[in-house]
């Protein structure tokens, strides 16, 4: 059994900055992709970021220069730093893990709220 925990969601003000972790734990096996998605109330979800294990990393047009996804692969982690972060930034962000076997993992998601 594969956990996928996702932590560091909040409120903050724009402009302001959040990190999300993200932990993947149990039944681990290679870890291939290591994403963030998120979904706005009465939208679909959609990528965010995602880094794979050699490091390359792949951003959504509207977040590009603003968010940096990075991973520890010794820790099964993976990160997103979110700055000069906007209302249109609201959302549930979730975590996805996908193994080299194809198995993916969803974590529960964690909400980011950005208001004044």
């Amino acid at each position: 059994q594969v956990r996928v925990v996702e932590s560091g969601g909040g409120l903050v003000q724009p402009g302001g900055s959040l990190k999300l972790s993200c932990a993947a734990s149990g039944s681990i096996f290679i870890i291939n992709k290591m994403g963030w998605y998120r979904q706005a109330p009465g939208k679909q979800r959609e990528l965010v970021a995602t880094i794979t294990s050699g490091g390359t990393t792949n951003y959504a047009d509207s977040v590009k220069g603003r968010f940096t996804i990075s991973r520890d692969n010794a820790k099964n982690t993976v990160y997103l730093q979110m700055n000069s972060l906007k209302p249109e930034d609201t959302a549930v962000y979730y975590c996805n893990i996908l193994f080299i076997t194809l198995n993916s993992y969803w974590g529960q998601g964690t909400q980011v709220t950005v208001s004044s």
